[in-house]
């Protein structure tokens, strides 16, 4: 656990008040990071506070401030912003339980572990826990941390709990203006069975620790090759001008049919529904062109 909490507080449920600490559940992944070199001399360039007409500045004689006009500010010290009184810098209320379902994924932000601040609280802790495990709801509340009060929900989590700030309605973007060009005619039923059928083969438990981030192993390596003074083949990418929008009906049935595989290409024919009146033929028919996935048919080309 870290040594210092993100947020101390109390979780209220109408009267029942639990002293609760909030720990940040993720951290920041592999990263490289990358100076600004002055080129000529080889040397590290730097960044100062500067004021136009007076120069460098001293840290300790920068406050915040608030441009109300153009040029004209209003000053504001830590200890006036730190004095602004909102209840839900001490205290987290549940006003709203809902099923997690009904949040779209899109608002969910940044998780935290929530555990009782002291042997005092845990027995509270707990009854909120399972109730909320119990019941398959969250709740809902307010949040002030590190300027500004976030929404945030509250869920069962092993032992524990997770708080996750949500995104205000504001600041997502409507969807309906990305997608509003997207056709809403239904796909081909056989095309369907077969990418269902891919993604039934391709279906399994998520396990985070099969992830890892292979850019930043490859520009470890690109580093070292560098440091070692190898030279270096900068590949392009080449599509083989080939036009990815020019892709038609047959190919995309190709394309699924050769991804499952014969196996699996006979698991989605055995999957669709059979078309009436076809009888025996018809099945016999089916196995054949399972068999071969990559064969086009003329018969399924379409205009």
């Amino acid at each position: 656990m870290a040594a210092r909490p993100y947020w101390k507080g109390q979780i209220r449920l109408a009267l029942v008040s639990i002293p609760v600490e909030i720990y940040a559940a993720t951290k920041s992944g592999a990263t490289i990071a990358f100076n600004q070199i002055h080129e000529p001399s080889g040397k590290r360039i730097k960044y100062e506070k500067v004021v136009p007409g007076i120069g460098p500045v001293n840290l300790d004689e920068i406050v915040k401030g608030f441009e109300y006009s153009k040029g004209e500010y209003v000053l504001l010290d830590e200890e006036e912003i730190e004095g602004v009184k909102l209840e839900s810098k001490k205290t987290l209320e549940l006003t709203q339980f809902v099923d997690a379902q009904d949040i779209d994924m899109i608002y969910f932000e940044k998780p935290y572990y929530v555990v009782p601040a002291d042997d005092l609280a845990e027995e509270a802790f707990i009854v909120l826990r399972e109730a909320l495990r119990r019941s398959r709801k969250v709740g809902l509340g307010q949040l002030a941390m590190r300027g500004r009060e976030y929404v945030v929900s509250i869920k069962a989590c092993g032992r524990g709990m997770v708080m996750e700030t949500l995104r205000y309605a504001d600041e997502v973007n409507k969807a309906a203006s990305y997608f509003r060009e997207i056709g809403d005619g239904d796909p081909d039923e056989e095309l369907l069975d077969l990418a269902t059928t891919l993604i039934d083969k391709k279906t399994g438990k998520f396990d985070a620790s099969e992830f890892h981030d292979r850019y930043v192993d490859a520009l470890k390596d690109l580093i070292e090759r560098k440091k070692k003074g190898k030279t270096l083949n900068i590949d392009s990418d080449d599509d083989g001008g080939s036009n990815p929008r020019g892709s038609n009906v047959v190919d995309l049935m190709a394309a699924l049919k050769k991804s499952i595989g014969p196996a699996g290409g006979s698991a989605a024919k055995a999957k669709a529904p059979a078309k009436k009146g076809t009888g025996k033929a018809s099945a016999k028919a089916t196995t054949k062109s399972a068999a071969k996935p990559t064969r086009k048919a003329p018969a399924r080309k379409r205009a």
